[in-house]
């Protein structure tokens, strides 16, 4: 299972950005999945999330802000994030919790994207 991250990029505070990612491979349900992130000399934390028949979760400083959304094959997501604010700078990783044909479920993270918001 790979998950392909794109669309980050160098944006002015106030602007918006949309960063999708695709899940290929050998999926047979998606459970989870959406974006976490990761600022310079923090830890990592929740984006957002969607969860397969309970619907999507948002970090409290993203909430309102950025709209997590799926098209119709539930294997690729989009983030849109608005407003963006200069504490919004991270890499942005893809996450996937995916059950597989072999029964279980199994944790993927994308290789990350840059998203730098800066005047």
């Amino acid at each position: 299972v790979q998950l392909q991250a794109s669309g980050g990029g160098l944006v002015q505070p106030g602007e918006s950005l949309r960063i999708s990612c695709k899940a290929s491979g050998k999926i047979n349900v998606v459970n989870i999945m959406g974006w976490y992130r990761q600022a310079p000399g923090k830890e990592r934390e929740l984006v957002a999330t969607f969860t397969n028949g309970r619907g999507i979760k948002y970090g409290d400083s993203v909430k309102d802000r950025f709209t997590l959304s799926r098209v119709g094959d539930d294997k690729t997501v989009y983030l849109q994030m608005d407003s963006l604010k200069p504490e919004d700078t991270a890499v942005y990783y893809c996450y996937g919790n995916f059950y597989t044909y072999s029964g279980g479920s199994v944790d993927y993270w994308g290789q990350g994207t840059l998203v730098t918001v800066s005047s």
